[in-house]
């Protein structure tokens, strides 16, 4: 199952995080909008435990979050630890 954004979406979730409505590149954005697709895949495989390339997919996803977040680590611990606050990331 494919997650696919819609444009009221990414403006919503680039208005929040981004640095004005329309940057996608920021790496606060990116975390944001792949932590968005992470979760709609995990209530998606939920419900369907055997969809394996979708599995394959999460886990990609996961992947790419991982090294965008210790790349921001690198860069600036003070937002970094921001926002994983904010998208609720650790517990």
């Amino acid at each position: 199952m494919a997650v696919y954004y819609n444009k009221e979406k990414i403006a919503e979730i680039t208005s929040t995080y981004g640095a004005n409505g329309k940057d996608t590149g920021h790496v606060e954005t990116q975390v944001a909008l792949l932590t968005y697709r992470i979760d709609s895949l995990s209530a998606h495989l939920r419900i369907n435990k055997k969809d394996h390339s979708c599995r394959r997919a999460l886990l990609k996803m996961v992947g790419q979050r991982k090294r965008l977040l210790s790349y921001y680590a690198k860069k600036d611990i003070f937002k970094y630890r921001e926002l994983i606050e904010k998208l609720g990331l650790r517990k």
